[in-house]
C-alpha cells in the first residue's frame, strides 16, 4: 500500500487538478456541506479530518462572502427560523427584521 499526501495552502483557493495535465475540475461546483465538530465521531476528531471540514466550511463562507451571498452560519440561522415559523404558523414574521 502507497499512502501519499498532498498539501497545499494557496491563498485559499481549491486546486483545480491534483496533477499537472490532469483534468481541470471547474471549482465553482465545489459546494461543501457545513458541518460541525460535533457532527463527527471521535476517531474522525482524533485523525485529524475535522481540520479540513472546517477549511471547507472557510472556504465556502469566503466564496459566499465575494460573491454577497449569506456565509454558512447565516443559512442554519435561516433554516431554523423557516423551521420554526413552520411549526408556529400563528406567528407573524413578515415585518420583523433580522441582523
Amino acid at each position: 500500500m502507497i499512502n501519499i499526501t498532498f498539501e497545499k495552502f494557496e491563498n485559499m483557493k481549491w486546486w483545480d487538478c491534483a496533477i499537472k495535465g490532469d483534468p481541470v475540475i471547474d471549482t465553482q461546483k465545489i459546494n461543501p456541506e457545513p458541518s460541525k465538530l460535533s457532527d463527527l465521531d471521535p476517531e474522525m476528531r482524533s485523525t485529524g479530518y475535522f481540520i479540513l471540514i472546517l477549511v471547507e466550511k472557510m472556504m465556502f463562507d469566503q466564496r459566499q462572502k465575494e460573491m454577497g451571498l449569506p456565509v454558512s452560519d447565516d443559512l442554519k440561522k435561516h433554516e431554523m427560523l423557516q423551521k420554526f415559523m413552520k411549526e408556529h404558523p400563528e406567528m407573524d414574521f413578515s415585518k420583523a427584521k433580522f441582523n
